[in-house]
């Protein structure tokens, strides 16, 4: 009797956090993909307990690029399914586009916007929000639990469910994000993203319904313009970092979509 078949060994899930977070973003997800794939959760360059950000006179998402592709070869992975929030959603793109996924998974990515007034919003929310993270006694007072979802309110539609061990991680984060005046500064030159025709691999984009930082009208349709072959989804209740808001529901997004590009006959 002709022994089965092995199935071929599954690509790994790499998770790419946001601007001014941490691989600490993904916790909460982790417990329910660990099981099922390798996964690979780094920290961005310039960001708390990554890589330094190199200098140099090219786009800062370029090199944060760049680094993000040699933490992948640091890690023997040649491709991935990539996860990608924020920041780390336009990373995962880019990563794409340099041959690097087998997939990619887009949750709320930044790197687009309807207008100069649109970009000029979301460089004083970020600005406002590295002002707070420099605060010494922001966790204290984000202690009570309606303070908490009003501070937060652009990060997670219900922050209020944050424990007082993640507020403190996130504001270590922000204060801890050594590359945000880079990304601010070159925001104008370096951006937007981009557009990719032909991306090489299935894209999903999802969209926190209730993103109240890049509400999907001003950042979310020009996001789809760019990368016209991406799949589209809503995700209900969560807001721009869902992995705060809804874990199970994140962790399923996930687990469903790495899981049906693996069983398609085409699948890297």
């Amino acid at each position: 009797m002709t022994a089965p078949t092995p199935d071929p060994p599954r690509a790994p899930i790499v998770l790419l956090h946001g601007a001014t977070s941490s691989a600490r973003a993904w916790d909460s997800v982790l417990p329910a993909l660990s099981p099922k794939f390798r996964v690979f959760a780094p920290s961005l360059a310039g960001h708390r307990d990554g890589p330094q950000l190199p200098n140099g006179s090219g786009a800062v998402v370029d090199r944060i690029v760049d680094v993000a592709c040699r933490q992948l070869d640091e890690a023997g992975i040649g491709t991935a399914h990539i996860v990608g929030n924020s920041l780390g959603g336009w990373v995962a793109l880019e990563l794409a586009r340099r041959g690097r996924a087998q997939s990619v998974l887009a949750l709320s990515p930044a790197g687009a916007w309807r207008s100069p007034r649109d970009l000029r919003r979301l460089l004083v929310l970020f600005r406002a929000g590295g002002a707070l993270g420099r605060i010494n006694n922001m966790p204290n007072l984000a202690t009570r639990k309606r303070v908490r979802r009003i501070l937060l309110l652009h990060m997670a539609e219900h922050a209020d469910r944050m424990t007082p061990a993640q507020v403190a991680a996130a504001f270590e984060d922000i204060a801890g994000c050594t590359a945000l005046p880079e990304i601010l500064d070159g925001a104008r030159d370096n951006g937007p993203m981009k557009p990719i025709s032909d991306v090489g691999c299935r894209v999903r984009i999802a969209w926190g319904l209730n993103d109240r930082m890049l509400p999907f009208m001003r950042y979310g349709a020009p996001i789809l313009a760019a990368v016209p072959a991406a799949e589209f989804v809503f995700l209900t209740g969560v807001g721009h970092v869902p992995m705060i808001d809804d874990p199970a529901l994140v962790a399923k997004t996930i687990l469903d979509f790495a899981e049906t590009t693996d069983s398609q006959p085409n699948s890297k």
